[in-house]
């Protein structure tokens, strides 16, 4: 059995665990990514996270982190964390732990987790989605996940959905990260995501579900698996307008009938999709494509 340190980089928090290669979290803990003065303060959350596990028998490290950034997270410049423009990623995280160290994006580490124990095992073309602080996505195409030149493939996040949308400082006015992340959420509305009505509540599935038809057309793929504490948190609310607007937006005889649903794994996909791209990194085929 291996077993694998998973690093999961997310806006307002970061989580270290021991998973084993069967999916099992034996370790957990968490730290706010929040209000750092500089890029060496926030790595030392991360670096106090790793300290505090027992390392003993670990076989590799697996990281998830938002982008974009350099193939491997050689340079991470994550849209939500501020402070870090080109930051090393993995060569800080490989020194801090000890153990070979592979990184790749968040939401391609998800939809790893999700074909691998989730919501889309035995399925071999779907996106798999994280709407949370942001938005981004992994592609599987014939069981293999999508990498592109940079390893940045699923970009969902910064493709246009509403042309006249909201202008949130720092993106593209329209693109889906400013329509439907719990950073533009708070932006628009004035208040905690959390706090959202129904009526934005079905706003943001309607937007998410506009992308997914679009990419469905594209891409000739019928599943979206959906995590991310905006998406599960406004659960049937957002699941049935995004369902809606596929419906709409899908009429392709080979998009028609994609579906939108809950990610398999909860809250547990994100680190659990760190710990596969880890296994991944070694080789292991989590995919079952043989490759």
């Amino acid at each position: 059995m291996s077993r694998a340190l998973a690093v999961d980089i997310g806006g307002t928090k970061f989580e270290v665990a021991v998973v084993d290669d069967s999916g099992v979290i034996e370790q957990r803990g968490r730290v706010s990514s929040t209000d750092a003065v500089d890029a060496e303060d926030l790595f030392s959350r991360l670096a106090g996270l790793i300290a505090e596990t027992d390392l003993d028998g670990l076989d590799v490290c697996g990281v998830g982190s938002g982008g974009p950034m350099r193939r491997g997270g050689v340079a991470v410049s994550p849209l939500n964390i501020t402070v870090w423009r080109d930051f090393p990623l993995h060569e800080r995280v490989a020194a801090a732990c000890g153990l070979p160290t592979f990184v790749d994006n968040d939401a391609k580490a998800l939809a790893l987790a999700e074909g691998w124990l989730g919501a889309a095992r035995g399925v071999r073309n779907y996106i798999g989605m994280v709407v949370s602080t942001g938005v981004g996505g992994g592609i599987v195409l014939d069981g293999r996940l999508l990498d592109g030149d940079d390893g940045n493939a699923g970009h969902i996040g910064h493709i246009i959905v509403e042309p006249n949308g909201t202008e949130v400082p720092g993106h593209v006015r329209g693109v889906l990260e400013a329509e439907a992340s719990g950073t533009a959420i708070a932006f628009r509305t004035g208040a905690s995501a959390k706090e959202a009505d129904l009526d934005e509540r079905r706003r943001v599935g309607t937007m998410v579900g506009r992308a997914v038809g679009s990419v469905a057309n594209l891409l000739d793929l019928q599943l979206a698996v959906v995590a991310g504490s905006v998406a599960l948190g406004y659960g049937e609310d957002f699941f049935s307008a995004a369902q809606a607007e596929i419906d709409r937006v899908a009429v392709l005889q080979h998009a028609e009938g994609t579906r939108i649903v809950p990610a398999g794994l909860g809250a547990d996909g994100p680190i659990v999709g760190a710990a596969a791209v880890g296994f991944v990194g070694q080789g292991q085929d989590l995919l079952g494509t043989g490759s």
